[in-house]
């Protein structure tokens, strides 16, 4: 007899976001590599101390690793992106019903630091990735692209 499934959402489920990401995944593997409490006396000085709380800046971070790691240059993709995926709000430390923060402000927060922080906190990621074993030197991918060329032999630029 052929069988049909029918979908019916509960109300209320019994489980947790620990029990539904594998113990070997991928992001699962890096959150225990990775110790970037650093971040917070590091990007102190980018924020005042009166108003709202900003976004956490190690959760910051890891939601630019994650955009970095899938090629995602969109910030409405890459909180969307992260918003549907188990595995990367276990890595952001956001619960099922927890929202994630808005799009507008990753883009906020990637203006207010300088590319001396990124580049610093990246460098970090990566040796740590590599002394994890997460990252070897055996491969190596190259993306490539034709673009035409506006060049001539005539041309006196390109003559010896």
């Amino acid at each position: 007899m052929q069988g049909r499934k029918t979908f019916t959402p509960k109300v209320f489920y019994q489980t947790s976001l620990d029990r539904l990401v594998a113990q070997d995944n991928y992001y699962r593997r890096l959150d225990k590599l990775l110790n970037l409490h650093f971040l917070y006396e590091r990007t102190k000085s980018f924020y005042g101390t009166e108003g709202q709380s900003s976004i956490d800046p190690v959760v910051f971070m890891k939601i630019c690793l994650v955009g970095y790691l899938n090629n995602i240059i969109s910030d409405r993709k890459l909180i969307s992106y992260c918003g549907d995926s188990l595995s990367i709000r276990l890595f952001l430390g956001y619960d099922i019903d927890e929202n994630l923060p808005c799009h507008s402000t990753i883009s906020r927060t990637r203006h207010l630091f300088g590319e001396e922080v990124f580049q610093e906190v990246f460098q970090i990621i990566l040796s740590s990735c590599i002394a994890g074993g997460l990252v070897s030197g055996h491969t190596q991918a190259i993306d490539s692209a034709f673009v035409k060329a506006n060049a001539s032999i005539a041309c006196p630029a390109l003559r010896g």
